[in-house]
């Protein structure tokens, strides 16, 4: 990516967190963070990366929701960003902190073992 998308990628994400947060009443968006960014070279298409607090429903429910309203969103990022297009968004679930999460579960069973291993030997 280049200087140039990286820095409208950092607008965008600050536009659609603040969008989020401030204007949206839709009741089926839970706690959604604005995780990432990534602009297309063009900057015709916007993919969102959100992680939302809950259930696997909760999270499917806030996504679908989200990308209800992306018109919404494709609106008031060509406005307010003064864009010379008005960029598709996209909105996915970012996944990294569940795959983060489940890799400390497997690290913390490991560790517990290799302590009850070493508490054996010392019997």
């Amino acid at each position: 990516m280049s200087i140039r998308t990286d820095r409208v990628s950092d607008l965008m994400k600050g536009e659609i967190s603040r969008l989020i947060l401030r204007d949206m009443r839709d009741p089926r968006i839970g706690f959604v963070t604005v995780t990432g960014t990534s602009v297309s070279p063009d900057l015709r298409l916007v993919r969102v990366f959100v992680s939302v607090l809950g259930d696997d429903a909760a999270r499917q429910a806030s996504l679908k929701a989200l990308n209800n309203a992306a018109a919404f969103f494709r609106r008031s990022l060509f406005k307010n960003l003064r864009l010379r297009h008005a960029p598709d968004v996209v909105f996915r679930l970012d996944e990294s902190l569940d795959r983060g999460e489940r890799i400390d579960e497997v690290l913390r069973a490991i560790h517990a073992d290799e302590a009850a291993r070493a508490a054996d030997e010392e019997e």
